[in-house]
């Protein structure tokens, strides 16, 4: 085998806003998700995968660069932005440049979102433009495939919406969409890396040159628009609510039940929730059978054995968990917790692995896995030894961060085995014990009996971000009791001596 057959092919499939508890695999007894559960069986599962930051843009451009949020300055989506950059600097680091410059075909079909005037072709991906946050389905290249193929155009009816404040319509939750399955978004994108799929394996055979193929769906993120085939595949009476819907938001950040009414939660009857969630599962199944011909068109290319497969998503999705929906100012488990699955030929199937591992790391893996030196991914570790099964020396703790979605919202966060603590500077921290309360209903951060918890972890947070550089600590010296300091806090200069032993 020569150098550049020795280098894998990567196959990276991504997803947007994506509940973990929706696959099987993770345990949910009616997920319709068998393409996903083959590669969790056939690959690694990671029961402790987390997102840097549950908002497209900045996750997006973590798993490009292999840097945190708040070193890349990639901080809101445009749609929300409030001031933040928008796109990464003209010289950042991304492994796809890297892919390119060491002989990779490098393509990305799906969601871009990891910027605003550069496009993934800038940053050297095939594949056509497809920007925004949702399907776009008035994009030229999905009419094109319409019209090929004689298919319907988009239609919706049945919108599922709370109610405003001022008597108006809420977000759109949910919609019936009036195409056949082959119409949808999610079929046209699955069709188009195949097609590219097809070219690359040609290059791979004929000219030895590896690939690197993303497919980035919009979905499971909401709108849930489907077909009838999906939008009915699971009955809302066989749906068990999630624990948190139980909600009451005392003792929490008051933001919370403020973005409740944002998304109209109460404005809408229980049984609708019910019907949410079944419609999200049912995306999820829709999302899954294109997958699934993917990874067939894989088995008859013959790449099976020289391709690497990553399935995971940039974050997660409250879908009525806390009486939310989407994403925000809430760091629960629901939306930073999220699935992660990695095949690797040679390495042993059915992996399950505790590490806390996060999508940032994905940038390390990609990188060694094409021979790259991964140094400049500067916050990403590869999940190669755990995927091989190794015993590895790994952090017992992860933090993840927020910067604000509609309004500024700078949020920390540093989750270990049991305990979670989130800071929230403007408001009231928060203390979850996972053990006894896995759905944080109840925030224990003033608890007497926790002190020693509460005071253990904001010392290991502020060292963290001290380490990182994440300047986030400056505001925790002055707040909290994060232990002895040997710098002068307010960076003057003038009185180093004070706090130096």
């Amino acid at each position: 085998m020569t150098a550049a057959t020795s280098r894998k092919n990567i196959l990276f499939l991504m997803t947007d806003q994506h509940r973990t508890d929706t696959l099987g695999a993770y345990g949910n007894p009616m997920g319709h998700t068998p393409a996903l559960d083959e590669l969790a069986a056939t690959g690694t599962r990671f029961d402790r995968w987390y997102t840097p930051t549950a908002i497209c843009t900045p996750a997006r451009a973590s798993l490009l660069t292999g840097q945190a949020p708040f070193r890349h300055k990639v901080l809101a989506n445009h749609e929300r932005n409030v001031g933040y950059l928008e796109d990464l600097p003209q010289d950042q680091f991304t492994f796809s440049r890297a892919l390119r410059d060491c002989g990779y075909n490098c393509g990305l079909f799906g969601k871009w979102h990891a910027g605003n005037l550069r496009t993934a072709a800038d940053y050297g991906f095939d594949g056509p433009d497809l920007p925004g946050w949702h399907n776009p389905v008035d994009n030229p290249d999905y009419l094109a495939y319409l019209a090929e193929r004689g298919l319907p155009p988009y239609k919706i009816s049945d919108r599922v919406r709370g109610t405003l404040p001022n008597g108006g319509p809420g977000n759109l939750l949910a919609a019936r969409l009036h195409q056949p399955v082959e119409a949808t978004f999610e079929h046209y994108l699955a069709t188009r890396a195949i097609e590219r799929l097809e070219a690359y394996a040609a290059d791979f055979r004929q000219q030895e040159q590896p690939f690197f193929l993303a497919l980035h769906f919009f979905g499971p993120h909401l709108p849930y628009i489907l077909p009838n085939e999906y939008f009915d595949l699971v009955d809302p009476a066989d749906v068990e609510l999630p624990r948190s819907i139980a909600e009451t938001f005392e003792g929490k950040p008051p933001v919370q039940r403020n973005y409740s009414a944002h998304w109209t939660f109460d404005t809408m009857p229980i049984e609708t929730t019910r019907k949410l969630i079944a419609v999200y599962w049912g995306y999820v199944a829709l999302i899954d059978m294109q997958i699934g011909r993917v990874m067939e068109a894989m088995e008859r290319l013959g790449l099976v054995d020289d391709t690497a497969v990553f399935f995971t998503c940039d974050h997660g999705e409250f879908t009525g968990s806390h009486r939310l929906h989407d994403k925000g100012p809430a760091m629960y488990e629901d939306t930073y917790r999220t699935p992660g699955l990695l095949r690797v030929p040679g390495a042993p199937g059915g992996l399950v692995r505790s590490e806390f591992v996060s999508l940032l790391d994905c940038t390390a893996t990609i990188l060694e896995l094409a021979g790259i030196d991964p140094k400049p991914a500067v916050d990403s570790r590869s999940l190669l030894p755990l995927v091989r099964g190794e015993d590895v020396d790994w952090s017992e703790d992860i933090v993840c961060e927020f910067h604000g979605h509609h309004f500024p919202y700078p949020q920390r966060m540093l989750r270990e085995d049991r305990y979670k603590l989130v800071v929230n500077p403007d408001s009231v921290n928060e203390l979850y014990d996972l053990r006894t309360d896995p759905d944080e209903l109840q925030n224990v951060y003033g608890h007497p009996e926790q002190a020693e918890v509460r005071s253990r972890m904001m010392r290991r947070l502020y060292t963290v971000l001290r380490e990182r550089g994440d300047n986030f600590y400056h505001w925790m010296t002055s707040m909290y009791d994060v232990g002895e300091v040997g710098h002068d806090p307010t960076l003057s200069g003038l009185d180093e001596s004070t706090y130096q032993k």
